[in-house]
């Protein structure tokens, strides 16, 4: 069975074609409904990568870089939600922990949808979230800058740092609560709409059969910075949805840049070695940020005028990509992508998105 023909696949290109491309100007100016939410949670695709023993479907994790370009190309702000699930799941499979019998199966299913509150350890050796013992648990107090999908999510997956180094991640209830309060929502030039707020945590008490992972954040780390190094298929699935607003004199040409980068990608994301081949999983990510940069540019050029109302396909697209610039970035990611950016201008001595410099790229 190829990725195309798998059932979650498929049942994905239903939920967009259905659901999110048509209402996804409207969700990008009003914010995801909890309907979209509810229709993700009975789709399956909570469950892409849960075990089978657990509710979930086991697939490899081609079917969840397919599912994952399709929802995002589809409606960015409901992937974005629903993107941050997989991790929590990911998490509980590989625990061994009491947690993972009371919540692996329910997220699993779509019967609970799960956030993250972890991005805050890579600024380590700061703290930004400390955790230390108190009475029979832990207790959390710091700021978490961004939790998306405040109100939606019916658990999160929260991270901090004990007193003795550790990376401790436990679930909480996605409310506020005494030691917990969340923010307004943040108003962002892209994806608004998934609902992100900044969380304060002034002693917030977590149980100890709340908790997931307790590890020492070197050994942590290792695993985190893996996971940053290559490409997000969300780029993927906002290219192609750019492409659709061309014509084919225009798209053949982008088409095949965007293919090949996908392809070399998607390589590297299978390597045994996650950790191996750095430079050349930074430089393929690097451009296949300037493959979406200049297709998307393409889309709002294409489109005129128009593609300056708020409510335009291709004008939500491009500030969809410039999100996906810096989501998940790094110290490390960040800094390569800058000096992709400055050989490219210095070649072509044209704009970075969109210009001829670009076409070049790292």
């Amino acid at each position: 069975m190829t990725d195309t023909a798998h059932p979650l696949v498929v049942r994905a290109r239903r939920l967009a074609a259905d659901l999110l491309v048509p209402e996804a100007e409207r969700v990008d100016q009003e914010g995801v409904p909890v309907s979209h939410i509810e229709a993700v949670k009975e789709s399956g695709l909570l469950g892409v990568v849960a075990p089978v023993a657990y509710g979930g479907s086991g697939a490899p994790p081609a079917v969840l870089r397919e599912t994952a370009e399709i929802l995002a190309g589809a409606c960015c702000s409901t992937w974005f939600v629903q993107t941050q699930h997989h991790t929590p799941v990911q998490t509980l499979a590989k625990s061994e922990l009491p947690v993972r019998e009371r919540l692996l199966g329910p997220l699993a299913r779509g019967e609970l949808l799960s956030g993250v509150a972890y991005a805050h350890l890579r600024a380590h050796p700061r703290v930004p979230v400390r955790v230390r013992r108190e009475g029979g648990g832990w207790r959390f107090d710091g700021t978490v800058p961004w939790y998306t999908g405040w109100g939606l999510n019916d658990v999160m997956l929260l991270a901090g740092v004990t007193e003795a180094d550790e990376a401790l991640f436990a679930f909480v209830e996605a409310r506020d609560q005494p030691g917990l309060r969340a923010s307004p929502p943040l108003r962002l030039a892209a994806l608004t709409a998934a609902r992100t707020v900044s969380l304060e945590l002034d002693g917030l008490q977590v149980p100890e059969e709340a908790v997931a992972l307790r590890t020492p954040y070197e050994s942590w780390a290792p695993g985190d910075r893996a996971r940053t190094l290559n490409t997000v298929p969300a780029v993927f699935g906002i290219a192609e949805a750019a492409l659709s607003a061309l014509d084919e004199e225009a798209a053949g040409p982008l088409r095949a840049r965007l293919a090949d980068v996908r392809r070399r990608a998607y390589a590297l994301a299978d390597h045994p070695a996650p950790l191996e081949r750095i430079a050349e999983r930074l430089t393929v990510r690097a451009e296949a940020y300037d493959v979406l940069g200049t297709v998307t540019t393409a889309a709002v050029v294409a489109g005129g005028g128009r593609a300056m109302s708020l409510t335009n396909r291709a004008q939500r697209l491009a500030r969809e990509g410039l999100f996906l610039l810096v989501q998940g970035q790094t110290a490390e990611t960040r800094a390569a992508h800058l000096r992709s950016l400055a050989r490219g201008s210095a070649v072509g001595g044209g704009s970075a998105v969109g210009g001829g410099s670009a076409v070049g790229g790292a």
